[in-house]
């Protein structure tokens, strides 16, 4: 009888050295693929890999800034073909801010991560065809809330470069993940101190009655990522914030 053999699926995460993108590394592990996360923190990338649990799948760690188009392409170059591409990577520190002391730069550096970044992954990611590119927005575009303009613009944005994209792009399906409150390591610079209550408070409020885990929205993924007739999709993955 001839053996066949399956070729692992491979997948690259940017920005998944944390939060979202290491709760999908470990899913895609314990289902035997190929996963190459990247970030800007080599120490970061380190202590995630060695977070990630042993599984049938392989991991390992490239050193890249999203806003850096030369680190893209090294990335998609080292990395090779790949099955699938989701971006999580986002800098919003200083991006709450009110209209009317509105930094300019921080803007920029906002719009650099997370809109042109992404960008610049579909430029140069090399996906085979029915493969996946997943981007990840936010319920701040569909729920602004006061001293939230730049971040509700430019996870808007990521809709709509998806839509575009997955007509240009097809047959790779383009599909963006819109989380509400999750509980990530990014609420540290968001809230600081004020974390736990600001959760408690969100929770109180969603018809689901708490917010969301790394894992939630890492479910959310690899639905995108599998399933062949999704493409130009905006999934929310909001626990019905955008409800209340």
């Amino acid at each position: 009888m001839t053996q066949t053999t399956t070729i692992p699926e491979r997948v690259v995460i940017v920005g998944g050295s944390s939060g979202m993108g290491l709760a999908l590394a470990a899913a895609l592990i314990g289902r035997g693929a190929e996963v190459i996360i990247a970030g800007r923190s080599s120490a970061r990338l380190a202590d995630a890999e060695r977070a990630l649990p042993e599984g049938p799948g392989t991991v390992r760690s490239v050193v890249t800034d999203i806003t850096r188009e030369s680190d893209l392409e090294r990335l998609f170059t080292e990395a090779g073909p790949v099955d699938h591409v989701v971006t999580t990577a986002a800098d919003a520190n200083g991006a709450y801010q009110p209209i009317g002391s509105f930094d300019a730069e921080i803007g920029r550096n906002f719009v650099e991560a997370k809109v042109i970044g992404p960008t610049l992954v579909a430029k140069h990611a090399r996906i085979a065809a029915g493969g996946s590119l997943t981007f990840t927005s936010g319920v701040a575009a569909y729920r602004p809330a006061p001293g939230a303009s730049i971040v509700a613009a430019v996870n808007g944005a990521l809709a709509s470069l998806a839509y575009a994209l997955a007509v240009e792009m097809g047959p790779i399906r383009v599909n963006v993940v819109s989380p509400g409150w999750v509980d990530t390591p990014i609420w540290d610079t968001i809230a600081g101190p004020a974390k736990t209550e600001r959760h408690q408070q969100m929770a109180a409020r969603l018809p689901v009655g708490r917010i969301g885990h790394p894992d939630d929205i890492a479910q959310a993924m690899l639905t995108l990522m599998h399933n062949p007739f999704i493409t130009g999709t905006v999934l929310h993955i909001d626990g019905g914030h955008r409800l209340t």
